[in-house]
């Protein structure tokens, strides 16, 4: 199997520049322009239909582009897609091995399916097995294990041959919390040895997990970068506001009573509290407005904004 380019430390993995996707009179991706470094976990986040999975059928090289240029591990992917293919490792949000078979039995697929040479193919197996922890499980029918289990056995299928760069689409949806804490300490562990990570999530922890992130909104890349420069982003924290952490009574009937104010610029519900923008020196204001109109105040606090604050932020901006 032919390797990909050799790549300096830092180098840059995927290099996006204006890359478009048009379906007839859908414009599923928009001139999206971004790069991703060596050892990244860059993830990319958005709602259901904004041009995720789109975007990384492209960079696949599952799909052909409309317009604009992008390189994944040195490969162009209009020109040399069947070298990305084979370079790369990827991990659909589905379980999508073979049931029927056993841990070891799909593993032994997914090596010959690589091309991995029979003489490599034990000590290349024992690899991924020792990696991913999964030795225990090596003789039992894959459709029978637990949903971490079986993204542990999916992500040693996609780590066989080796990839530089694994793409995984939602890897940890509808596994428990202690297994989805488990396997990104394993992507930690693997981008430590040097491997980069395109990851898609809706959860805002794993988000924070991240190194770089993108947010994707109806086609277009509206940000792009760390957590905490998405964090500074202006629209996030206006100039002259503040933002804070409320708790309250009767959470709805609060957050409709301080979009009344002029002094709050917005209020967000979060679980049991409301994350409020309140302008410089109005903190107390807002108490004791709440308390007059007959609101019980358990709590107020100024506070940094969180993903979530700044992803509601930025949707919210695009849309007015």
């Amino acid at each position: 199997m032919e390797q990909p380019p050799a790549f300096s430390h830092r180098d840059s993995v995927i290099v996006v520049s204006e890359l478009t996707k048009v379906f007839g009179n859908l414009v599923a991706v928009d001139r999206v322009s971004f790069t991703v470094k060596e050892r990244d976990i860059f993830g990319l986040l958005g709602p259901n239909g904004s041009g995720k999975t789109t975007l990384i059928r492209m960079l696949c090289g599952i799909l052909n582009p409309t317009s604009g240029n992008a390189s994944v591990l040195g490969y162009d992917v209009l020109r040399e897609s069947e070298e990305i293919k084979r370079s790369i490792g990827y991990m659909s949000q589905q379980f999508s091995l073979y049931s029927d078979l056993t841990v070891i039995e799909n593993l032994n697929f997914y090596a010959k399916v690589y091309g991995i040479p029979k003489k490599e193919r034990k000590g290349k197996l024992e690899e991924v097995i020792e990696i991913v922890g999964i030795k225990p499980y090596l003789n039992q029918m894959s459709g029978s294990l637990s949903g971490g289990w079986k993204q542990r056995l999916a992500l040693a299928c996609a780590l066989v041959h080796s990839p530089k760069l694994l793409f995984l689409d939602e890897p940890t949806a509808g596994i428990d919390p202690v297994a989805r804490r488990d396997l990104w300490n394993l992507l930690f562990e693997l981008s430590a040895r040097g491997t980069t990570f395109f990851v898609t999530t809706h959860y805002m922890d794993e988000a924070e997990r991240c190194s770089h992130l993108g947010y994707i909104y109806f086609s277009k890349l509206i940000a792009c970068g760390t957590p905490e420069e998405l964090k500074r982003i202006p629209n996030v924290t206006p100039e002259g506001f503040r933002r804070h952490e409320l708790r309250v009574e009767r959470l709805t009937e609060a957050m409709k009573e301080l979009l009344k104010l002029d002094f709050v610029g917005d209020a967000t519900m979060f679980s049991d509290v409301i994350h409020v923008l309140i302008k410089e020196g109005y903190a107390e204001e807002v108490k004791i407005y709440l308390v007059r109109n007959g609101f019980n105040v358990y709590d107020l606090r100024e506070i940094p904004p969180t993903l979530e604050d700044v992803f509601v932020s930025l949707t919210r901006s695009f849309k007015g």
